[in-house]
């Protein structure tokens, strides 16, 4: 049995249809916190596509997280109204815990959520699911950052998203493209397995469950999405972020130490090569950062040395370069040899032009500090441009890390190396 759709031919799989006259095969989760301007036109807008373009049958679920206006009261007549819509209250905030909790007690094999203000093209609704239905992938994420998306929303936003997103590439290795895009699926039996082990109940909750699933082998299937951001988001982007970091930070550490419990999930689903090539990156993650902050703590020492000796014979800008110059040439072989374990000099000259690149970004933060303080105090002290540079130093070394482990000495350029020290020499 084969279902056409106005997207394409779909597969129907027996062990979802089984019983689809008493469930759903499709819960799709919108989770609001006082959303009772939006929550009715979104809810309907959503339905009205599902029923004219999904084949099989569909729930929406209204996750209210503890909102304080009309919100319950539109969710409870929608779903009065609305044979497909339930409503779902929940007396503490959190986007995370309403997902964890929702998806916890659905009986639909395929499971999804999506963020009430629909920033999403609800095109991209049927390709995200279909993989999970048809078996092909376990996890299913829309993706604005791919070069087909489109994407309609403000330079502030954009940046925090690929920075994120290059953070968590540099920082746990990982392989999906966009954390953070309120458009995700995940089969139910997946979901089983992988929930117990999500800790937090807030935004970063996405990241955690993409981290533990790519870890455990799984299939993350990336759809590119056309997205318009909503320009009346309540969202707050600093706490956001703030909390995504920690978020960040925790999961590392727990991967650092081998604290996560991966064996748990790798088992129900099978041996997956991945496994295997991902299983030494926490260690070598721990060891990076140790030697990293050992060689950048020699390094500001090296940087305001050299700046202090420069600083009596010429201005402040001109020490400046010197002195970051000739500081970041030895940071780089140091981090080469030391954090990164790059030996040899295969690709040598090619590390230190990478790490000019990433000198001339942190000489313009730096250089950027010393004329912002020179127009704001008009001829500062000596001292104060000292701590205004170890300030912008500290600004500068996060970026610096991550741009040396993602791109000047990435993971495969590291194992190739490994494996030219174990060829046969006669």
């Amino acid at each position: 049995m084969r279902t056409d759709t106005p997207w394409g031919t779909l597969p129907a799989r027996e062990h979802l249809l089984a019983g689809a006259a008493d469930r759903p095969v499709l819960d799709v989760v919108i989770p609001v916190f006082d959303e009772e301007a939006d929550l009715e036109r979104c809810v309907l807008r959503l339905h009205e596509h599902l029923t004219r373009t999904f084949p099989y049958g569909f729930r929406i679920t209204v996750a209210d997280n503890a909102s304080t206006d009309r919100t319950p009261e539109i969710a409870a007549r929608l779903e009065a109204d609305i044979a497909e819509v339930r409503a779902y209250r929940l007396e503490e905030k959190g986007r995370g815990r309403a997902l964890r909790t929702v998806w916890s007690h659905s009986d639909a094999p395929v499971l999804a959520y999506m963020d009430v203000d629909l920033s999403t093209d609800l095109n991209a609704l049927l390709p995200l699911v279909a993989p999970l239905i048809s078996g092909h992938s376990d996890l299913a994420i829309g993706s604005r950052l791919t070069r087909s998306s489109r994407v309609v929303r403000g330079p502030k936003r954009e940046f925090v998203s690929r920075a994120y997103n290059l953070i968590l590439k540099s920082s746990l290795a990982a392989r999906f493209s966009d954390a953070q895009c309120g458009f995700k699926a995940v089969r139910r039996d997946v979901a089983q397995r992988l929930l117990p082990m999500v800790e937090d109940t807030g935004w970063f909750f996405d990241t955690e469950l993409l981290v533990l699933a790519e870890r455990a082998g799984l299939r993350i299937h990336e759809v590119p999405v056309d997205w318009v951001d909503d320009p009346d988001s309540t969202v707050h982007i600093v706490r956001t972020a703030a909390e995504d970091l920690k978020g960040v930070w925790r999961v590392g550490r727990a991967l650092a130490v081998g604290a996560l419990p991966l064996d748990r999930l790798a088992r129900p689903f099978g041996d997956d090569p991945r496994d295997r090539d991902l299983s030494g990156v926490p260690r070598g993650l721990a060891r990076q950062l140790v030697g990293f902050c050992v060689v950048g703590a020699f390094s500001t020492l090296l940087f305001l040395l050299l700046y202090s000796l420069f600083r009596t014979g010429a201005g402040p800008q001109t020490a400046n370069a010197a002195a970051l110059l000739l500081s970041a040439v030895a940071n780089t072989a140091a981090n080469r040899r030391l954090t990164f374990g790059v030996r040899g000099r295969d690709r040598a000259v090619r590390h230190q032009a990478q790490g000019l690149v990433v000198f001339g970004i942190g000489l313009a933060l730096t250089s950027g500090s010393l004329a912002a303080l020179d127009a704001a105090a008009g001829g500062p002290s000596h001292g104060t441009e000292l701590a205004v540079l170890v300030a912008a130093n500290l600004a500068a070394t996060v970026l610096r890390f991550l741009l040396l482990r993602s791109w000047v000495f990435p993971e495969r350029h590291r194992a190739d190396d490994d494996m030219s020290d174990m060829r046969y020499t006669p």
